[in-house]
């Protein structure tokens, strides 16, 4: 089960972070990822980083200003969200997946947290 937290609104330039939490035991071996969907777009991947922590993605729109992280002490993955632009507004879910990096299907979904910037 995955919980998504975080979500809310800001103005343009500002920042946050949103957090997914996971139940189970083996975080560690789930590659994890943060997807957004925007009214009236396909989802689409924002971020996504291996179980070790060592590989990470992310969609050329947000680099440089999103960072993923994951604490699997605390079954939980992250995403920092810095320059934020009102293009970023969506509904952001985190995914886990136990395929191979670089060959992940995203099995399961979080519920999503709304993230809306002003302009």
């Amino acid at each position: 089960q995955l919980q998504a937290s975080g979500g809310g609104l800001v103005q343009a330039g500002g920042s946050l972070r949103l957090s997914c939490a996971a139940s189970g035991r083996t975080f560690s071996s789930y590659n994890m990822g943060w997807f957004r969907q925007a009214p009236g777009k396909e989802r689409e991947a924002v971020a996504t980083i291996s179980g070790s922590g060592r590989s990470s993605y992310y969609a050329d729109s947000v680099k440089g200003r999103f960072t993923i992280s994951r604490d699997n002490a605390k079954s939980t993955v992250y995403l920092r969200m810095n320059s934020l632009k009102p293009e970023d507004t969506a509904v952001y879910y985190c995914a886990a997946d136990t395929a191979a990096w670089g060959k992940e299907t995203y099995d399961y979904w979080g519920q999503g947290t709304e993230v809306t910037v002003s302009s």
